[in-house]
């Protein structure tokens, strides 16, 4: 299809205006190409606006082959599926983000499942979501810890009870986190590092913190 060969070619900015101008006039006959283009397109910025096309077309026919393609063997038709679902925000695809996405061995996938299952949580359920989130506390490095206690604090209060029993875990790391999200939830003006160092001092002093 004419419209969709710019998606092809080797600049990056040409590959931008195709996708944008893709959204600007949708048609269903592209949403096949703009998702198998989100699974190896390689520019941040385009994979972005591939998203963006994708959330200009039906959620009716968008939503089934995105969930097909969480099935993916690649890592980043996983990630970028999960984002547009999250763009798309259609809770019928809630059922799709299960436990092995929500714990995916690659970072990025697991982030975009953590996103993603935070707006499409149904009402009610956010407890449970909570739990599975709660078994990844101490995961990775700086900006996916980030990621997975923005995406606890987005539940709220809810995630409190999952939070304490967290803060007796006997891995430390653990622990760290969820004091760290804790007192990032009370005050979500601390900042990320702040709280770390914050959960390293009240580690230190043997206490969770709870007392205060």
């Amino acid at each position: 299809m004419r419209a969709l060969r710019g998606l092809e070619n080797s600049s990056s900015s040409v590959r931008l205006q195709t996708a944008l101008a893709v959204g600007t006039t949708p048609d269903s006959r592209f949403i096949e190409k703009l998702i198998e283009r989100c699974a190896i397109e390689p520019d941040f910025y385009v994979r972005d606006m591939l998203t963006w096309a994708l959330t200009r077309h039906p959620s009716s026919m968008t939503v089934p082959r995105l969930i097909d393609e969480l099935r993916s063997e690649h890592a980043q038709a996983r990630s970028q599926a999960l984002h547009t679902l999250s763009k798309i925000g259609d809770r019928q695809a809630w059922p799709a983000i299960t436990r092995a996405l929500l714990t995916d061995a690659d970072d990025e996938v697991a982030r975009s499942a953590w996103r993603a299952a935070v707006v499409l949580v149904p009402e009610g359920e956010e407890a449970g979501l909570a739990g599975v989130l709660a078994t990844q506390l101490g995961r990775g490095k700086r900006e996916t810890q980030l990621s997975l206690s923005r995406a606890l604090i987005a539940l709220g209060e809810v995630i409190m009870p999952t939070l304490r029993a967290a803060m007796t875990d006997p891995d430390p790391r653990v622990r760290q986190h969820a004091i760290a999200t804790e007192r990032l939830l009370r005050d979500p003006d601390a900042g990320f590092e702040f709280a770390i160092e914050e959960a390293k001092r009240i580690m230190a002093l043997g206490t969770t913190g709870k007392e205060e």
